[in-house]
């Protein structure tokens, strides 16, 4: 094995084939910007067991940002690739050989996906995120892909249409959102909003200098808007490492009761299920699986350009207030969508940007308070009639499936009837 692979232990033990059955291997790889890709990928993994008409094999390339939320499926073992150029796609040609990898499905990393297809795998590439893309962005994309899975969304604008018109096997997926592991029990209209989740994604993504500004901007301000509230359980979740979220737990405003740590796909869900409320930054993924138990969600300002879209669109859907935006001395989302032309890398250097001078400033305290107020306007809001689960309606719930199909057949496989 070349130096420039490093394969680590396996997360969890695969079941071997069925007698006289070689095991279909698939390659398996998420974006490093956040957790929504790995959310996804453990969405079609489920599907895929469940429809697959042959045994199965998973092996991981990179998403080692993702790896804590995939730790329930059988992913064989992971491999830690470079992060680009010549050596990158020699070690991803040493793993699809060694490994008998005869299929791939890739979410939101262009670059992992072009590679295999190049590698002569067939690939399935994931992008939930269609709307975002100009022209500043086609390199990135990998348009040929066997099969490029875009996720339908409420409104597509006129800047990515022409990329998406240029994908030549473009196949439109609804949402692909986990399965909850337990019904949610009655309304949450007119009720207390005693338990709450906060959720915190895409805080480590490439290129992000230092990724503790957001949570140290936005936690102390969820969290002092949630007493004032009467909220009394926390479960505070996310990509926070153990020693900031100690910090949050031990300053935590009285009588507040939080918990915090990292969950797996399917015990966030569990969480979900249970509680009154979601605050959470606005990832897609996140949005979409709340929305698809009804769970009252209030979206928190955004990390990223993606997320602006978003929490626009979860507000629109709903038809109620629940979006905090930053305050205008920080960061204007106009500013942002107007640089989005150059390509996403653009906008995303003027927020990182933004809220890293917020936190940085001798005043920052103000812009935390100037939050908390905010999203006490918005929580209230939570209580109100309220359409939750209209984004995921409008979209659809059955991708995880639709996207398990498409890599079995893909593969040469037949997947199961409808």
């Amino acid at each position: 094995m070349p130096k420039s692979v490093r394969r680590t232990s396996p997360s969890a033990p695969t079941p071997g084939p069925a007698p006289g059955r070689e095991a279909l291997t698939i390659a398996l790889s998420g974006a490093e910007f956040g957790w929504g890709s790995s959310g996804k990928l453990s969405a079609v993994l489920s599907a895929l067991c469940e429809r697959s008409p042959v045994p199965l094999r998973f092996v991981g390339l990179g998403s080692g940002l993702g790896r804590p939320l995939l730790t329930e499926h059988p992913v064989e073992r992971w491999y830690d690739l470079p992060e680009s150029g010549p050596a990158a796609r020699a070690a991803l040609e040493e793993v699809v050989r060694s490994q008998g990898v005869e299929v791939a499905l890739v979410v939101l990393d262009g670059p992992v996906a072009a590679a295999l297809e190049a590698a002569g795998v067939p690939t399935v590439f994931v992008d939930s995120l269609p709307f975002l893309w100009t022209e500043g962005d086609r390199p990135s994309l990998p348009l040929d892909a066997t099969v490029y899975c875009a996720q339908r969304s409420p409104e597509l604008p006129p800047e990515c249409q022409g990329i998406l018109a240029s994908i030549p096997r473009l196949r439109w997926v609804e949402a692909i959102v986990g399965t909850p592991p337990v019904p949610r029990a009655g309304g949450s209209t007119g009720r207390p909003c005693r338990k709450v989740v906060v959720s915190l994604g895409g805080l480590r993504a490439p290129r992000l200098a230092d990724w503790t500004s957001y949570p140290r901007l936005v936690v102390p301000a969820v969290l002092e808007a949630l007493a004032a509230h009467g909220v009394r359980d926390v479960r505070l979740t996310g990509n926070l490492s153990a020693g900031l979220l100690a910090d949050f737990v031990g300053r935590s405003p009285l009588p507040l009761r939080v918990t915090a740590g990292a969950l797996p796909h399917a015990a966030f869900l569990a969480e979900l299920a249970g509680c009154d409320a979601l605050l959470t930054s606005p990832g897609l993924t996140t949005l979409l699986e709340a929305g698809s138990l009804g769970v009252p969600t209030l979206c928190l300002p955004p990390q990223n350009l993606s997320q602006i879209f978003n929490a626009r669109f979860q507000r629109q859907a709903v038809g109620a207030d629940v979006q905090v935006t930053w305050p205008a001395d920080v960061l204007r989302e106009d500013d942002v969508l107007a640089m989005r032309a150059k390509g996403e890398d653009h906008a995303l250097e003027l927020i990182y940007e933004a809220i890293g001078r917020a936190a940085a400033r001798a005043d920052a305290e103000r812009v935390v308070a100037a939050l908390s107020d905010r999203i006490l306007a918005a929580l209230r809001h939570t209580a109100e009639p309220a359409d939750w689960g209209a984004l995921a309606t409008a979209v659809g719930t059955g991708g995880a499936a639709q996207v398990a199909d498409a890599v079995l057949a893909a593969a040469g496989q037949s997947p199961p009837s409808s």
